[in-house]
């Protein structure tokens, strides 16, 4: 009795160990999990659409665009998430250098503007442009004339001594906005003078906060005057009717192109493929308005929102996306700043 009791326990388990096993891909063919960099609406928006319309469920996290990297990394002998959807696309571009990214050819690529595909080749071919914004920065109309501050029209009226713990912006390390604003002065002034002005915007500013768009909602609620944004992140609440005023800088400036891409080792790969063609069509990149995102869409076919700052009005600089977004110049770049700007006395 004990041997057939341990055959008929052995055979069971057995069994059950097989259909698990055959149970295992059915179940993960059901699955995405998504890294996304944007704002938490439009996430959401992005993620609960995708899943109504295949059936797959969306597992989301929502974290800035060197948040998200710095996981990728740290999960690449064991990786996690499939989609890395959304966030500035210098980190993309590094984790696509680094082999952190899988090669894709969407068939929705012919349908995309010039600039998503130079960043999808400048990836090769292992991330693509979602949507594109300019850099500049926003300000709260009251406090500036409470306090008698003229109005900033340039990168230089942020260096007025008047504006000491006025000004708010992100941490490039953790966030790409704020990344693509240490690039973008370089760019403009060049290295010397580029780090002169951000060590001296430094007595200004009040906060360097985790993520790219939280500079606009504090200047909008009054707890700072500007905030160093991407401009389309200051119209945001210019439209829900907050005293904000978005600014593109006078000497000229920066842009992103936002991107996507699919994680090196994915382990529900062809959801992830599902999921980065369904993105670039005009129906999903349409969820941005409703959402609160005004970019510009990288589809040539999607409706561009009513609010997206007007690109072809703005003074854009010739952004160097391959070399910004190369390893070694990001190192090299965070780290000077993190030696010489971030722990400057005030």
């Amino acid at each position: 009795m004990g041997r057939l009791s341990d055959f008929r326990s052995g055979f069971l388990a057995l069994a059950g160990a097989a259909l698990a096993s055959l149970a295992t891909p059915a179940t993960a063919q059901q699955n995405l999990v998504m890294y996304c960099g944007v704002q938490e609406e439009w996430c959401r928006a992005m993620s609960q659409a995708f899943e109504r319309e295949t059936g797959v469920k969306v597992a989301m996290t929502r974290k800035s665009a060197g948040e998200v990297y710095a996981q990728v990394k740290a999960e690449a002998s064991n990786p996690r998430g499939d989609i890395w959807w959304g966030g500035t696309g210098d980190p993309h571009l590094q984790a696509a250098e680094e082999g952190l990214l899988e090669e894709y050819t969407s068939p929705m690529n012919k349908d995309l503007h010039d600039w998503a595909i130079k960043q999808w080749n400048a990836g090769k071919r292992r991330t693509i442009g979602i949507y594109s914004g300019a850099l500049g920065f926003g300000y709260n109309t009251k406090l500036i004339a409470e306090k008698k501050l003229p109005e900033p029209k340039c990168w230089a009226d942020l260096l007025n001594p008047k504006l000491k713990d006025e000004v708010q912006v992100a941490d490039p390390n953790s966030s790409g906005t704020a990344y693509n604003l240490l690039a973008t002065v370089v760019q403009l002034m060049g290295e010397q003078k580029g780090f002169d002005y951000l060590k001296a915007l430094h007595k200004n500013v009040n906060q360097y906060t985790k993520s790219g768009a939280a500079p606009a909602k504090a200047a909008s609620l009054g707890e700072t005057s500007i905030g160093i944004v991407f401009i389309h992140d200051a119209v945001v609440f210019a439209v829900e009717g907050a005293p904000i005023k978005a600014v593109a800088p006078c000497e000229g400036t920066g842009y992103e192109i936002g991107s996507m891409s699919i994680i090196k080792g994915a382990r529900n790969l062809e959801n992830a493929k599902k999921f980065y063609d369904w993105a670039l069509t005009p129906a999903a990149q349409a969820l941005a308005g409703p959402a609160k995102s005004y970019q510009v869409p990288s589809n040539k076919n999607s409706a561009v929102p009513a609010q997206a700052p007007k690109m072809s009005e703005i003074k854009l600089i010739d952004y160097d996306f391959v070399k910004y977004g190369s390893s070694d110049e990001r190192r090299r770049l965070l780290a000077k700043w993190d030696a010489e700007v971030k722990n400057l006395p005030k």
